[in-house]
């Protein structure tokens, strides 16, 4: 025993290389039953090192050399099998290492294909963009203007059509595999004036978004925008993961278009009816805080109804239009569709937005229907006023009829 104290780091290495390179008996401390052939075995040198302490012990555990094949066809390599040698001392020096972690082929190296990086993995982003700048648009002139781009839909949905630029006549059901990195790009159109595009660069947008504006009514003198980023990872264990203003699939296809432009049309569109909704907030405000001050308030009786229809309109739009408690036909018919439609609406916090929508709504409705009662007592008490007046001017005149009588009489 006392021949292993002497032995050093390069002795083990020497040792492992010559087990790998020939198949002749090995010395009795370290025998070990193994085949004649080694061309099929990985040798493995374990990458852990831990250094013993240097208390002195007079018991040493001769070394260990075992091997562990793998059956060929393994995540490894081909035939790739792996020998795991474990080595045992308690050698004093504070250079001697125990070695008793192994590691797989795939870490030593199989060929230039054994390791996929996570670069290799993940496909180029998809750029999403959403904008907002028109309350109308006439979808069936639209669709006339571009039947080649136009992809017909497979729901009974019809506020909105999608359009594909790009290579269209060699992949008629979509573009490619993937969309990351290609040159194929898509566009969403809703009718309630919401735009979504998908893999288009800065610079195009402009042209795509007059090919709308042709066939768009009720233009806004500004326009909203909002941006988000799909990333395609065909590995993912999972079939989507989210992130910080991203959504990572496994792949993306047309479903996935139409299921993740719903979302952000109708979180674009709902933004602009919530400023405006907002707008007609802080107008009330102003008018109550004048009313502070005053103790009264100078606005028409029009003005007021001008606002009582807003508020209507963008509580029946944000319903009717966006459509935004009708859940997409899509996620209806496949759970992976459904999965990524909750999981948007939660990120972009729709229900929380029409809830606080809601809440303002019926603070300038309880607004209005206050400033309606103040315009209805000023009527009344108009009303009341010119019928004393009346009254007053009747008795006047009856008194003078009485005296114009008495005077003729008198004569």
């Amino acid at each position: 025993m006392k021949m292993w104290r002497g032995r050093s780091i390069d002795k083990h290495l020497k040792t492992m290389l010559l087990l790998s390179s020939t198949s002749s008996s090995l010395s009795p401390a370290t025998s070990f039953r193994a085949k004649p052939a080694f061309s099929n075995y990985c040798l493995v040198i374990p990458t852990s090192p831990r250094c013993f302490s240097t208390t002195k012990s007079s018991t040493f555990q001769r070394n260990l050399l075992s091997f562990n094949s793998r059956p060929s066809g393994s995540n490894f390599g081909s035939g790739c099998r792996t020998l795991v040698i474990r080595g045992l001392s308690s050698i004093p020096s504070a250079h001697t290492l125990d070695w008793n972690e192994s590691v797989s082929c795939s870490e030593i190296g199989d060929g230039p294909s054994s390791t996929i990086t996570e670069e290799e993995e993940m496909k180029p982003s998809i750029p999403v963009r959403a904008y907002f700048f028109s309350t109308s648009i006439d979808l069936r002139s639209l669709v006339d203007q571009n039947k080649a781009n136009f992809i017909p839909p497979t729901s009974r949905m019809t506020n909105y059509v999608v359009l594909r630029f790009g290579d269209v006549k060699s992949d008629p059901s979509g573009c490619g595999a993937s969309l990351s990195g290609s040159d194929c790009s898509y566009m969403i159109v809703f009718q309630y004036g919401s735009i979504v595009l998908f893999n288009i660069r800065d610079h195009e947008v402009d042209g795509y978004l007059k090919i709308v504006e042709r066939h768009a009514s009720g233009l806004l003198p500004e326009m909203r925008k909002d941006e988000y980023e799909v990333r395609e990872k065909p590995t993912l264990n999972t079939w989507m993961q989210g992130g910080l203003d991203y959504i990572m699939l496994q792949y993306l296809n047309i479903d996935g278009i139409r299921t993740i432009g719903s979302v952000l049309g109708q979180s674009i569109a709902l933004d602009y009816y919530v400023r405006q909704v907002d707008g007609m907030v802080a107008e009330f405000t102003d008018i109550n805080r004048g009313m502070e001050k005053t103790g009264t308030f100078t606005m028409e009786r029009k003005k007021l109804f001008q606002l009582v229809g807003k508020a209507n309109s963008n509580l029946a739009d944000v319903i009717l239009k966006l459509g935004l408690f009708e859940r997409s036909d899509i996620a209806w018919k496949d759970a992976k569709y459904a999965q990524i439609w909750e999981y948007l609406r939660d990120e972009f916090e729709l229900t929380q937005r029409f809830a606080s929508l809601d809440f303002k709504l019926k603070f300038v409705e309880h607004n209005i229907r206050f400033l309606q009662e103040i315009l209805q007592n000023r009527k009344s008490d108009f009303l009341e006023w010119l019928i004393i007046i009346l009254i007053g001017a009747e008795i006047l005149i009856s008194v003078y009829d009485i005296a114009h009588k008495s005077s003729i009489t008198s004569l």
